[in-house]
């Protein structure tokens, strides 16, 4: 490999082990692969590029050309292209609205923000421009050193945009591939003295060579050497110094700062207690309001946590440990029997609520929040609590979460619950009362299965029998539980608890959920979430879906659509739940205006969706005039690479083509111009020089001849043709009179196919795409370019010294005129 091509591999590498230290900044780190695609292609093109015979500032350009249509493809190609393929206008107005969105995206979400197409857009093309910065420093201008100015950029705002999740390791990845430019391109450096010897092996003797090779070996060995150290030294360093607050290198948090690191124990207000204090005399203000993709927005709950164990007394976390919160939640126990689209919910606090747990939908996958410091992650019930007080206050944050909808014909058919499950959420008190093991034998006597059970339950709390009572003991112990099946009133913290003991009773794995109710619905599908809207409901646990709600509280809440009456079937239901089909609006459709950027179409305001793209405001204007000039450089950037190949064919053919002059009378062969063999032998010198035989001025023509055909082998036929070429062209540059008849058009074509049969097929592709011979070109419009400038100047000059001419005359004169003193 040569040592232009181990800097390009290079400069690909570091660029990409130091756009590690961007995969924290999103929730998922799938993005980083298409950076690295782009990064690869980038290279490619460079190493194409400074292979033609171009300037060197023309690479960079076509690089930025080539990463604008990798990024048209990549985040604006559906449905914007010609064929699917090529780019088209419309792919320039997509891109441009994708960006608009990712800069809005930077302003509404915190770190580790979810992979909106905006922000992976705003990624991937800073990650491209990283790597062209580089590539044209390290590789174009061989500059490595300079090559680290970019690369610090880079690990820089990355790093300091992670915070606290940023790693040594991301450190060490951009200095690693630093280092490798570094010692590449000194290698090249030492090389260029001569061939680099690696000395004498250790314990022998060495004679002049060998000293002088093991101080060049030497050098190579030492500034490697000198490299890790630096390197380890930087990384090392940092763990014995006092723990700073600045620096590209996070040791950790600071003791005092009240951030958790990795885990521990915090406290924080009893959910149930805060619960039990609001539902009694509600305020009705409100205390947040949402935005949501769901299809079933007006019935979806937004939980704050959950409830697993019950000791007699209250219904409580069984575990208080927490874990530090990086921006996704785990995965959903037990849900594994739907693949369920993702939908998006964005949070707005008010000022009224000072202290709470993080509401989300259920089950969540990622929050994006302004500071995760805050907060940190119950790993069991995926519940968000503060670590500070009035976290909350005034938050804004987004929430994706999975959109979970069953048939009652599926959750009927949930095999048994693991035993890890039924271990932990099976478990009751051994003083509970007995009655209530013996209601729920009654209520579910005639049920089967543990959906039907549940169902069962929660149509009985939910029926004439119970009434809701705010005024009821604020107390859910067994106790409590007692009084209340006996006085049947309560509020949701009574029923909620003691359908969840009473689903243990019954073998069904259940907990407490606790959040708030479905907000009332206001303008531009926003939710309102007030006071009175507190609630506790169960969850009981189904294999394959995971912690499913119910809502045995009556004239509160939703039921959920999977309970509702359905006659159970009349044969044994299936052990293998299948994948629910969603309803028709479980997925957002796309609006009828192309030009409605997505997330204004999922806030509501994207206006009249009749309203064409020609009906847009002058913006469109703007977007189309630079969508044409982005079409035009794709054109220039193709018309550049076609033109050596494209030249190269018209002037073989002016070269060759059919000329000369009869002798008078029109009898004899043809007899040939000397401009026409001239032309016929610098056709066999460029096409030699296009397959691997670059040209030799020093030669003769038969020298160089003789040159060719010993380096390309050519078998008889092939030589003999090259050299006749060769003879004619020495009678026309020496002889006094000069006729030749020959055929050379017919000569230098056998001598060609010669060239190419010996060449291979990479060597024949390369004299058809990039002929080097067309570096001609090249130079022809540079001493055009020259000329022209020679010409501007000379002219320039002599208008201003038309114009300046006379008046320098008169200073001159009136110089003259002056009295001596």
């Amino acid at each position: 490999m040569t040592t232009r091509a181990k800097l390009t591999v290079y400069s690909a590498l570091a660029t990409a082990l130091a756009a590690l230290c961007l995969t924290p900044l999103l929730t998922t780190k799938g993005w980083i692969t298409h950076a690295y695609l782009v990064v690869a292609v980038l290279a490619a093109v460079g190493a194409g590029l400074r292979r033609a015979p171009l300037y060197r500032w023309t690479v960079p350009v076509g690089q930025l050309v080539v990463l604008l249509v990798l990024l048209l493809l990549g985040f604006a190609a559906s449905g914007a292209a010609w064929g699917g393929i090529v780019p088209g206008p419309e792919s320039a107005r997509t891109l441009g609205r994708v960006f608009e969105q990712g800069l809005d995206d930077i302003r509404e979400y915190a770190i580790p923000a979810p992979p909106s197409p905006g922000l992976r857009l705003i990624l991937v093309a800073s990650i491209g421009l990283m790597a062209i910065a580089v590539d044209t420093v390290a590789v174009t201008y061989r500059r490595s050193a300079l090559a680290g100015l970019p690369l610090l950029a880079l690990y820089s705002v990355g790093n300091g945009l992670s915070g606290d999740r940023g790693s040594w390791l991301w450190f060490a990845a951009a200095a690693a591939g630093y280092l490798l430019l570094l010692f590449a391109e000194g290698q090249d450096r030492v090389s260029r003295w001569g061939r680099v010897f690696r000395g004498t092996p250790r314990g022998t003797g060495g004679g002049t060579d060998g000293g002088r090779g093991g101080g060049l070996g030497g050098l190579g060995q030492s500034g490697r050497q000198v490299g890790v150290v630096a390197l380890a030294i930087a990384l090392l360093l940092p763990a014995f110094l006092p723990r700073w607050s600045l620096g590209l290198v996070h040791t950790g948090s600071d003791p005092g700062s009240g951030a958790h690191g990795g885990g521990g124990s915090f406290n924080s207000l009893d959910p149930l207690v805060a619960l039990n204090d609001a539902l009694p005399a509600p305020r009705n203000v409100e205390l947040f309001t949402y935005k949501t993709e769901s299809p079933a927005a007006d019935s979806t709950y937004l939980r704050t946590g959950s409830l697993d164990a019950f000791d007699g007394t209250r219904w409580k976390l069984s575990s208080t440990d927490s874990v530090e919160f990086k921006g996704t939640l785990p995965p959903p126990e037990g849900l594994t029997a739907q693949k369920s689209p993702e939908l998006r919910t964005t949070v707005k606090i008010s000022d009224r609520l000072e202290n709470a747990w993080l509401p989300m939908p259920y089950p969540a996958r990622t929050v994006a929040l302004r500071n995760n410091g805050d907060w940190q992650l119950d790993p069991l019930t995926s519940a968000l609590q503060p670590t500070r007080d009035k976290a909350i206050k005034g938050l804004g944050y987004s929430v994706t979460s999975l959109y979970v909808a069953p048939t009652a014909t599926e959750l009927r058919g949930a095999p048994p619950a693991p035993d890890r499950i039924r271990a932990q959420y099976l478990d009751l008190p051994g003083d509970l009362p007995p009655v209530v093991r013996q209601k729920a034998d009654a209520v579910t006597r005639k049920a089967k299965t543990p959906y039907d059970k549940a169902v069962a339950l929660q149509e009985w709390f939910t029926g004439p029998d119970f009434t809701y009572d705010v005024k009821t003991r604020p107390d859910n112990g067994s106790d409590a539980m007692a009084d209340f099946l006996n006085r049947r009133r309560g509020y949701c913290v009574h029923f909620a608890s003691t359908m969840a003991a009473m689903a243990r009773a019954l073998d069904i794995p259940a907990r407490v959920a606790l959040g708030f109710t479905p907000g009332d619905a206001k303008a531009g599908d926003v939710y309102s979430v007030t006071d009175s809207m507190y609630h506790a409901w169960p969850e009981l646990y189904f294999e394959g879906f995971g912690w499913m709600r119910f809502e045995p509280t009556p004239s509160r809440g939703v039921q959920p659509q999977y309970t509702e009456p359905v006659a159970a079937p009349t044969t044994e239901p299936t052990s293998q739940p299948t994948t629910a089909p969603l309803p028709s609006a479980s997925v957002p459709q796309p609006s009828a205006d192309p030009d409605c950027d997505p997330k204004l179409r999922r806030m509501g305001d994207c206006g009249d969706q009749g309203k064409s793209a020609t009906g847009a405001d002058g913006g469109s204007v703007l977007l189309s005039g630079r969508s044409l000039a982005t079409l035009a450089a794709v054109l220039v950037l193709l018309a550049l690479l076609v033109t050596p190949m494209v030249w190269r064919a018209l002037l073989r053919r002016r070269r060759l083509g059919a000329g000369g002059r009869r002798r008078p009378g029109g009898a004899g062969p043809a007899e040939l111009t000397d401009e026409q063999v001239l032309a016929a032998w610098a056709e066999l010198i460029d096409s030699a020089w296009d397959l691997g035989i670059p040209p030799d001025e020093s030669r003769t023509p038969r020298s160089a001849a003789r040159r060719i055909a010993e380096t390309a082998e050519l078998d008889e036929v092939s030589a003999a043709a090259a050299g006749r070429v060769a003879l004619a062209t020495e009678k026309v540059l020496y002889a006094r009179n000069a006729q030749v008849t020959v055929p050379l058009a017919a000569d230098v074509r056998t001598a060609r196919d010669g060239l190419r049969a010996g060449a291979g097929r990479r060597g024949r592709t390369r004299a058809l795409l990039l002929p080097p011979s067309s570096a001609q070109l090249w130079w022809r419009l540079s001493d055009a370019v020259l000329a022209a400038r020679l010409a501007v100047r000379g002219r320039a000059a002599r208008v201003t010294g038309a114009v300046t001419g006379p008046v320098r005359r008169v200073l001159s004169r009136r110089k003259d005129d002056r009295p001596e003193s």
